[in-house]
């Protein structure tokens, strides 16, 4: 039975990392770290966990939480991971830290997109980006994994075949994000008091945003090519999940649709947490977020459009579960031995 530890339990992104954990067989949540909610009960913050998990938050140092541990997850803000988790390396922990601190490679893309200098650009080539569906051997043989962006996570799912398999025409692809409110975490502001957040679809990010480096830095990954990524964002009335539609030029000869569903089949054939949605009857004939609330898939699909030589790329995931926690979980599965699906196979729930 492996110990874990949760660094920044409090947060919903915590939250989901509690409750798939508590379904694990193999592991033991030893730890949910909080300081503003030591020596509470895990529940009076998650009532979802009341009867699952009788846990209480501790607010003990987190370096010496983490040294009793196996692996630890680091489930706090940008900025703050890097400030422990030098030291919770040297410890022999594994660690998968769900901030940015350690996602891009590059420490100049830090200064571009955060604006930021790295304080441990020597660590950046320790970790591994942690989207099994990309980095699966990689993971297996780690000790140290970032766990991707929620919208990165959306878009690159969506878009890794197409740039693997050489089909996109041009280095500019539109991405165009809708999420919910528990993106934006559980800290209130006035852009998520109810009245102002009720009832929107609000452009926050029309462009410049900072998962675009995520996205750039994987598609390269996959096709040994250097796109730009022109990404937008909007909040919607939504609480969970991210419906991410990308726009997609490819030349006339390959606006076949047998090319691009063989694009996506020959790199996701077999993957346990990828569903193709493209349906002509029914309601949910493409990828929609809301049957994937809480649940670990990425539904994909897409659309042709011989007017503009375009395929629409459509993905929708819950960005709690495979945009953090359950990506997280994954990586951690495949970090330690176990069947990747381990705790993480629950369908959705419907309706939502």
């Amino acid at each position: 039975m492996f110990k874990i530890a949760v660094i920044g339990a409090s947060g919903y992104v915590g939250g989901e990392l509690l409750r798939i954990l508590s379904s694990h067989p193999g592991v033991e949540v030893m730890a949910a770290h909080s300081r503003k909610y030591a020596g509470d009960y895990v529940y009076r913050v998650h009532p979802n966990l009341k009867g699952t998990l009788t846990l209480r938050f501790t607010g003990e140092d987190p370096v010496k939480l983490a040294g009793e541990a196996d692996l630890v997850f680091l489930a706090v803000p940008h900025g703050a991971s890097v400030k422990v988790t030098p030291e919770i390396m040297e410890l022999g922990v594994k660690i998968i830290d769900m901030s940015a601190d350690f996602r891009l490679k590059e420490p100049s893309a830090y200064e571009l997109w955060y604006g930021y200098k790295h304080p441990r650009p020597d660590l950046l080539g320790k970790f591994i980006y942690g989207l099994a569906e990309l980095h699966r051997d990689e993971i297996r043989g780690a000790d140290f994994v970032a766990a991707p962006g929620c919208n990165a996570a959306a878009a690159i799912l969506g878009l890794a075949p197409m740039a693997r398999s050489g089909l996109i025409s041009g280095d500019v692809v539109v991405v165009d994000v809708k999420v919910g409110s528990s993106g934006a975490g559980g800290k209130p502001s006035p852009a998520t008091h109810f009245s102002e957040r009720f009832g929107v679809i609000r452009p926050y990010k029309p462009a410049g945003h900072r998962h675009s480096a995520e996205i750039e830095q994987e598609l390269e990954f996959v096709s040994g090519r250097r796109y730009k990524i022109a990404m937008s964002a909007h909040a919607v009335n939504i609480v969970r999940g991210i419906l991410a539609t990308s726009h997609v030029f490819v030349k006339p000869g390959d606006l076949d649709q047998r090319k691009v569903w063989r694009a996506y089949r020959e790199m996701y054939e077999g993957e346990p947490f990828i569903r193709f949605v493209r349906d002509k009857k029914g309601l949910y004939r493409y990828p929609d977020p809301k049957i994937v609330v809480g649940s670990n898939f990425a539904d994909l699909g897409f659309e042709i459009d011989e007017h503009t030589d375009r395929v629409v790329v459509l993905s929708a995931i819950d960005n709690l579960v495979k945009g953090a926690a359950g990506s997280a979980v994954q990586a951690m599965n495949l970090m330690l031995g176990f069947d990747e699906r381990t705790a993480l196979s629950q369908p959705a729930l419907h309706p939502v």
